[in-house]
């Protein structure tokens, strides 16, 4: 039988003697925190997680196995919003995501989901901000002093480039990359690669597909949508019709047309172009 003394002992031992961990919070026995740094109630962090020193964890704040968070982090903050008026909103950070340094991730708003959510395999480097409500998938890298303003979206395996900026509402479709010190203030389609201020779609994310196993119909697929919908003078309708019929064109690329059509459909802000 399992010794609950034991099992207690091997808790604390993860806790530096300086950090502070609120009783309420629940920590899974593998966690580590590390020196001055503070873990307020409800918070649950999973197994494998390590928090590095003077790093403050607010709740409601799930953070998910195997997360590796750097000093100085500031996670699970209140929004900041001037309509927040101390609502009970979430963060939760999913498994095996990388947070370096001076990193700021906040709750999200009763305006929204009231959840700011991070998904799995996420690579946040050095001083990046992640406003309220931002959704973001898995395999994303967002390079040191980029920033999320409140409810932006980006899909799975999006680039953010250094000194970036997104603006609030904002949607970034799956594999686009965003080039360094871009501004972003219109939806981004899924395979782009864009930058610049003001924002321009330079071609789409080749490099990128190729790295991750696109084969060559598939990117043959993605080099016409692009063509359709930034090359040849078609109004977005009319790109959208023609970027449909892909789909039976190029069996193996019907996904990929599927993400592509329902990003245009849901787009809010216009689209880059």
């Amino acid at each position: 039988m399992r010794d609950p003394a034991r099992s207690l002992i091997a808790v604390v031992a993860r806790v530096h003697p300086t950090a502070i961990v609120d009783p309420a919070a629940e920590l899974a026995a593998t966690v580590e925190v590390g020196p001055y740094s503070i873990v307020a109630a409800q918070v649950r962090i999973g197994e494998g997680t390590r928090i590095g020193a003077h790093c403050i964890i607010e709740g409601p704040t799930v953070i998910g196995r195997d997360n590796r968070i750097a000093p100085y982090c500031a996670l699970g903050g209140a929004p900041q919003d001037k309509k927040y008026a101390g609502e009970p909103t979430e963060l939760h950070i999913g498994d095996r995501n990388t947070i370096r340094e001076y990193c700021n991730i906040n709750r999200g708003t009763a305006q929204d989901a009231g959840v700011t959510r991070l998904g799995d395999d996420n690579w946040i480097m050095a001083n990046v901000h992640i406003g309220h409500d931002c959704q973001l998938g898995k395999q994303i890298v967002m390079a040191n002093y980029s920033g999320l303003a409140g409810h932006v979206h980006l899909g799975d395996w999006v680039i953010v480039g250094g000194l970036s900026g997104v603006h609030q509402f904002c949607k970034v479709g799956a594999h686009t990359m965003i080039g360094s010190s871009s501004a972003v203030s219109q939806d981004v389609p899924p395979f782009m690669l864009v930058d610049g201020n003001p924002l321009t779609v330079r071609g789409f994310n080749i490099e990128g597909l190729r790295r991750r196993g696109f084969d060559a119909a598939r990117i043959a697929a993605v080099k016409q949508m692009h063509r359709l919908l930034y090359r040849q003078q078609l109004t977005l309708e009319q790109a959208r019709e023609a970027i449909t019929t892909l789909a039976t064109e190029v069996p193996a690329a019907a996904a990929d047309v599927a993400m592509m059509t329902d990003f245009l459909a849901a787009a809010s802000r216009g689209i880059a172009r």
